[in-house]
């Protein structure tokens, strides 16, 4: 009888891997669900803005520690870095941000942030309206589910909780902390991103570009103030703005080619106290979004070209024309490395179905996962779009975007799914040869 048991179980155990390498992954979703949208409603109720993630960081910390990683702890800024060593075998890189938005949330969801924190001088709600809630749980969910199925893959598998992402800083303080000189070099990095438009259940994968370079431009616009009733006493840096603002949209209508992408959009001007006043000086704040590298250096020299011919139509001396500020460093386009989209799209195909695998357009969003492969070792990478919407809010067209304070997933079904179709693509990483 004891003969019969054992033989019994070892023909199911043998039936259940030959028949599904990640069919664990069911087993182990249908018995931690709950568990999993707790915890993304503690992290939904509880964010924490760039720079600041410090708790978010200790919770993913002490989740991956307690499941056998070697973590280390506040990794350039609140990063969070997760080896698990299994065997001989590659070494793959998948991400999580962390960070959420200084904004007031009014989805009216039972579980909505109702934080406040004091934000450059004054009080700002806090929200996770870009979906990191939902990609840390996901994350924390295949990590379970990889940690508990190690007899299923072998390799290395490097997680990273990511600081600062919203203002583009995260993924550079992690590697200019020595990243890849600490923990190794990734073969492959993957990584998935909320879609706010896209059914939950569905995944979409641009290949090559899927999103811009992100940069953020200060210009600094000078006059001559003057009460308001004089305005010929005045040389007006209000109306020297506003017509560089026009003009800096024939940057994309008459200098750019047409079959390039560009944006270049004023997102702030800040000038004067009172309607009576003319002030002496205005500032501008925009950001441009490009893919390519001459395009993104034509637009800084029209955007100064512009800048000057204003000031100089308006009659001020060139000592007062505008300073335009472009920073050095700034968010890269990212590149989804065509091979590893094949594989990838393949492997996710294969488990929730062709239907449910869309091709995904280029947005000029800006991501800096971008900079994991953007290294001297040139590491593929892959950051494809997760579902996260009803049919019922897509039918309706209720779809606000990310960053919107509407915005909200559907959060079983998106984390079941982003959980089923990256463990997936791990296995995958893990036991096919290069």
């Amino acid at each position: 009888m004891k003969f019969v048991k054992v033989f019994f179980f070892g023909l199911v155990g043998f039936l259940f891997l030959s028949t599904s390498k990640v069919s664990f992954v069911e087993q182990y979703l249908e018995r931690d669900m709950d568990f999993l949208l707790e915890f993304y409603k503690e992290r939904h109720q509880n964010p924490e803005i760039s720079l600041q993630e410090k708790n978010t960081s200790a919770a993913l910390a002490n989740e991956l520690e307690k499941l056998g990683f070697e973590v280390t702890r506040d990794f350039g800024g609140h990063g969070v870095v997760g080896i698990l060593k299994n065997g001989n075998g590659p070494t793959v890189l998948y991400r999580t941000d962390m960070d959420a938005l200084p904004m007031y949330e009014k989805t009216g969801l039972g579980y909505a942030s109702e934080k406040t924190i004091d934000f450059r001088g004054s009080t700002s709600g806090t929200m996770h309206s870009c979906g990191h809630d939902i990609h840390m749980t996901t994350w924390l969910g295949v990590a379970k589910a990889m940690s508990q199925n190690k007899k299923g893959w072998k390799g290395t598998l490097m997680l990273i909780g990511q600081p600062a992402e919203e203002i583009g800083a995260g993924a550079r303080l992690m590697l200019n902390a020595g990243l890849y000189e600490k923990f190794g070099v990734p073969d492959h990095g993957i990584g998935l991103h909320c879609s706010p438009t896209l059914k939950a259940g569905k995944v979409a994968v641009s290949d090559g570009y899927s999103m811009a370079n992100a940069e953020m431009i200060e210009i600094e616009v000078y006059g001559q103030g003057a009460h308001g009733a004089s305005p010929h006493m005045s040389v007006d840096p209000v109306v020297i703005a506003s017509m560089i603002v026009m003009d800096l949209q024939t940057i994309a209508s008459r200098n750019v080619k047409p079959v390039d992408d560009v944006v270049v959009t004023v997102g702030a001007i800040q000038g004067g106290t009172v309607g009576n006043i003319i002030p002496d000086q205005v500032s501008m704040k925009l950001t441009v979004r490009t893919f390519k590298e001459e395009v993104r250096q034509l637009v800084h020299k029209r955007i100064k070209e512009i800048c000057n011919g204003v000031a100089m139509g308006a009659g001020l001396p060139e000592d007062k024309w505008p300073t335009v500020t472009i920073p050095e460093k700034f968010t890269l386009a990212n590149y989804n490395d065509p091979v590893l989209v094949s594989r990838v799209k393949n492997t996710i195909s294969g488990k929730i179905g062709t239907e449910n695998v869309e091709e995904a357009e280029p947005q000029m969003v800006g991501e800096d996962f971008s900079l994991y492969g953007h290294t001297k070792e040139d590491v593929p990478t892959v950051l494809f779009w997760l579902g996260t919407v009803t049919q019922e809010k897509i039918d309706k067209n209720d779809l606000p975007g990310l960053h919107s304070p509407f915005y909200y997933p559907d959060p079983e079904k998106t984390i079941e799914t982003g959980v089923m179709v990256t463990s997936a693509t791990l296995l995958d990483l893990f036991n096919k040869k290069k």
